[in-house]
Formats: structure tokens, C-alpha cells, sequence
């Protein structure tokens, strides 16, 4: 899908424009080959190729059913068109800077196989709609591809949670520790911001899945042409309303970089945190050594560089939003040159999300919790004093008053150098008249734990049903 083909450069000289321009008719001189290196696209667009093969042969019988061709030449040019697709999917074909982008590779290529037949293909289109028809293509493609992966992601997530049950974990507000939760209900956090990313895909893939094909430049055509079989041939759900609209839009694109800056977000959040846990201050996870790597002169380092890259390369993929809005906030209708430089941005991010996600998942598979150190220090940090609190509003003590009482118990603790379970129960009388030996059965975090009953919360019997239905969402 993302394959890099063979390209062959500019020459030095002079190119002529009777030989190799399909506009030239209009020019009275050649291409100065700077202007053919500058200009080029196809450098990076021939990763449309097989789709722009799949645009053409899809016009191609759509002209053949509307009369512009017979059916021997459209079979002569999906025949070529076939023979050329997969010529560049095994790499024997070899793309030609001064012919522009991988459009008019592709259409010289069948010209020169098959004659004036050839000629005949882009009758009814532009190469503005037929450009946008192939990054359309392009972008579905790799929008299914993208989400396969946040399912996996997904799936390794809800994968240790059989392993995890019975793991409870400090959690966290400002990196200060707050209250104790279930490790699966921070493993099913993740499964939730990713579904969010793929619904998102999806709602983006709806825009995507419009065809433009057959508003040709900007106004449409007078050819007699047939946009729905079109757009039923190639799965499109329905058909760009606007010729205008259609040659200067990528509003697709964009929203596409958008949701995936969001994705590469929620990478980068993940592996910031797990590289604090495998530091040795934390120690809570041991990570995986096949996704780590060492130091060229410290022989005891294991650096977690693959989480590392993950953090990093989210920048690139901002940096390539930033990059789009950029290129489009002063473009007037209908299309412009500029709009050759959207694709380099969506290729990148997309080819970076999807290389992140694959890292992801085996890492999150991989990696191993260390149960005891993070057991041995879940008395630090006052985890229980939330519950201790609440425990209180139960008793009929205003929230304000209970939030007080409890700020100044564990002031004592802290004194102390003891977990509120630690404080005699003296202590516990003298700070509130309410507080009996049954404050005991809410301190320490398993019963801090215990008491959680809301949904959505960390509550053992809710963090199951929520581990089952993932589990069950999971299979279909």
C-alpha cells in the first residue's frame, strides 16, 4: 500500500513538448528542467497508482456503457490499464519525473502500448477530479487499514486484563498520586479513547466516500457520462454535488490529518506513561527487550526507544495538520497548484500512525507489570483519603466539612510518618464524633477500592462488566 517504486529523474536537458506534455498544444517553447524537477509530483503520488488504476479502469467502462467507446477499446485500455497496475505492484515499472505525477505516467504508459485508443481515456475528466478520486481512494484504503490496528491495540489492551485482575494501581491527577484504581480499568481507558479514534474514522470515511470523478476541471462537462456507475464500481456512497466544490476541496484530507493527530495523541499520552513506570524510580512495568534498544557506550542500558519514537513522531503528525490548514486558508475556488502539497503530509502521517499502532500493540502485549513493587508502595500517598471522605458524606457530614476533617487527619499522618490506617482510633474520635471502629473497613486500598459503586468508576463488579463487554465487542 505505501510501497516506494522506482522513479527516474530529470535529465539536464531540454524536454520536448510535443514528446511528453498532454497541455503543450498551447505552448510555443520547451520546459526549462528545473521547472519539470520543481513541478513534479510523482516522486511521492505514485503511492496512488493503484488506485488511480482502479479510477481509470472504472471511467473507462463507464465511457464504453454511456457510447464514447466501443467495448474493444475500452477492453484494449482496462486491459492495458490491468497490465500496468501490475507491472508497478511488482516494481518492473518505472515512473518519469518529466511526465509530471503518476496520473500522465500512467496514461503515456497506456498510449504507448496501445495507440490512440489510449487517447480516448480522459475524455469527461480532469486531472483535478481524477486527482482527488485516487487521494479519495487512497485515504479509504487506509482508513480500514488504520482502524484493523486500533482494534488490535484494543484487543492487547483487554488481553491483560484476565492477566491483571487482580492488580491495583495508584492513580494519578498533576503526576501526584490520587485514588487507587483496577489495573483493567486503566487498560480499558486506552480501548476508550481508541474507540472514540475509530468512530471518528468512520464519521470521516462518510466525506471521504463521495466521488468527485466527473466534475472534470471545475465546471463539469458536456460530455454524456454516468457518475453513479462510476461511484457504484468503486464504492462510493454517494457523488460530490458541487463541480466548484469538488476541484478545490479537501476539507477529506484534513479532517483524515485531524483524526489521526488525535490517534497519534492518545500513542503519545500512552507512551509517555510507560516510560515513566519502566524508569527505575517507578519500576512498575518491565518492558518488552525485543522493543527496546541499548546505548552505544553504557553497557547496562535498556532504553525504551521504540515508546520513545512513538512520543516523537506524534510531532511530525501535527506538524503535518498544521501544514494543511496552512496550505488551504487563502486558496481561492476552484483548484490551484498549491493543493500538490497535501498529499506528502496525509502520506506521512498515515504511513506514522500506522507504524506507531503495530509498535504499540506488541508492546502493550509484551510488557510485564511488576507486581510487588507497585504492591509495596500503594500505602504511600494517602489513596485512601477520597474514601475516607466520602465515607464521612455517608455519615450525613456535608462534603465541605468532611473534606476538611480528613485534610487534617491525614496532616497528622503525614506527621506520623503512617497511613491513615496507622492513626489510632483516638485520633479518628477526636477529629469527628462520628467516627467509630468501623472506619477501619475503609482504609488501605483494597477496600478503598471495594467501596466504588458508580458507573463508569473503578468498581471491581463494574470494571468486569466492562472487561466482558469489551471482550464480547471485541469478537464481532
Amino acid at each position: 500500500m505505501f510501497a516506494n517504486l522506482p522513479i527516474l529523474p530529470v535529465s539536464g536537458s531540454v524536454v520536448s513538448k510535443d514528446q511528453n506534455k498532454p497541455w503543450g498544444g498551447v505552448f510555443d517553447g520547451d520546459t526549462d528542467p528545473r521547472v519539470e524537477k520543481f513541478t513534479e509530483s510523482v516522486s511521492f503520488d505514485h503511492r496512488l497508482s493503484a488506485q488511480d488504476v482502479r479510477g481509470s479502469t472504472a471511467h473507462a467502462r463507464m465511457l464504453a456503457t454511456t457510447g464514447v467507446l466501443t467495448e474493444g477499446e475500452c477492453q484494449q485500455i482496462v486491459d492495458g490499464l490491468e497490465q500496468i497496475g501490475s507491472e508497478i505492484a511488482d516494481g518492473r515499472f518505472v515512473f518519469r519525473t518529466e511526465l509530471e505525477d503518476v496520473h500522465m505516467n500512467i496514461e503515456r504508459a497506456l498510449i504507448e502500448r496501445i495507440g490512440d485508443v489510449g487517447r480516448k481515456l480522459h475524455t469527461g475528466r480532469s486531472r483535478n477530479d481524477q486527482v482527488s478520486t485516487d487521494f479519495r481512494l487512497w485515504i479509504r484504503d487506509a482508513i480500514d487499514a488504520i482502524d484493523t490496528r486500533l482494534v488490535e491495540l484494543q484487543a492487547a489492551f483487554v488481553g491483560r486484563c484476565e492477566r491483571d485482575a487482580d492488580v491495583i494501581l495508584p492513580g494519578y491527577t498533576h503526576l501526584q498520586r490520587a485514588q487507587p484504581v483496577l489495573a483493567n480499568h486503566y487498560w480499558l481507558a486506552y480501548c476508550e479513547k481508541l474507540e472514540r479514534d475509530r468512530t471518528r474514522l468512520t464519521d470521516c470515511r462518510t466525506r471521504v466516500n463521495q466521488l468527485p470523478l466527473g466534475t472534470a476541471a471545475l465546471a463539469g462537462t458536456t460530455i454524456k457520462i454516468d457518475r453513479q456507475m462510476v461511484a457504484d464500481e468503486l464504492g462510493f456512497e454517494g457523488l460530490v454535488a458541487n463541480s466548484l466544490d469538488s476541484s478545490s476541496d479537501r476539507d477529506f484530507a484534513i479532517e483524515f490529518a485531524f483524526v489521526l493527530t488525535l490517534v497519534a495523541e492518545h500513542l503519545s499520552t500512552w507512551a509517555e506513561e510507560w516510560i515513566l513506570w519502566s524508569t527505575i524510580e517507578f519500576n512498575f512495568l518491565t518492558l518488552p527487550q525485543a522493543y527496546c534498544t541499548g546505548s552505544s557506550i553504557m553497557p547496562q542500558k535498556i532504553n525504551p526507544d521504540v515508546l520513545e519514537l512513538t512520543r516523537g513522531k506524534t510531532a511530525r503528525v501535527v506538524g503535518n495538520l498544521q501544514s494543511l490548514l496552512v496550505l488551504v486558508k487563502g486558496l481561492p475556488l476552484a483548484y490551484n497548484r498549491d493543493l500538490q502539497e497535501d498529499k506528502e503530509r496525509v502520506f506521512d502521517s498515515a504511513e506514522t500512525v500506522l507504524a506507531c499502532l503495530e509498535m504499540a500493540a506488541a508492546v502493550v502485549t509484551g510488557a510485564e507489570l511488576n507486581r510487588e513493587v507497585i504492591a509495596e508502595g500503594l500505602d504511600r500517598g494517602y489513596l485512601d483519603a477520597t474514601t475516607l471522605m466520602e465515607y464521612l458524606i455517608g455519615l450525613g457530614i456535608p462534603q465541605r466539612t468532611a473534606h476538611e476533617i480528613i485534610g487534617n487527619l491525614v496532616a497528622v499522618a503525614m506527621k506520623q510518618g503512617v497511613p491513615l490506617a496507622g492513626l489510632p482510633l483516638s485520633t479518628f474520635q477526636s477529629a469527628h464524633e462520628s467516627l467509630d471502629e468501623k472506619v477501619f473497613a475503609v482504609l488501605g486500598v483494597e477496600q478503598a477500592v471495594a467501596a466504588f459503586c458508580s458507573y463508569g468508576s473503578t468498581a471491581p463488579a463494574e470494571v468486569a462488566k466492562q472487561v466482558a463487554m469489551w471482550q464480547e465487542r471485541l469478537k464481532n
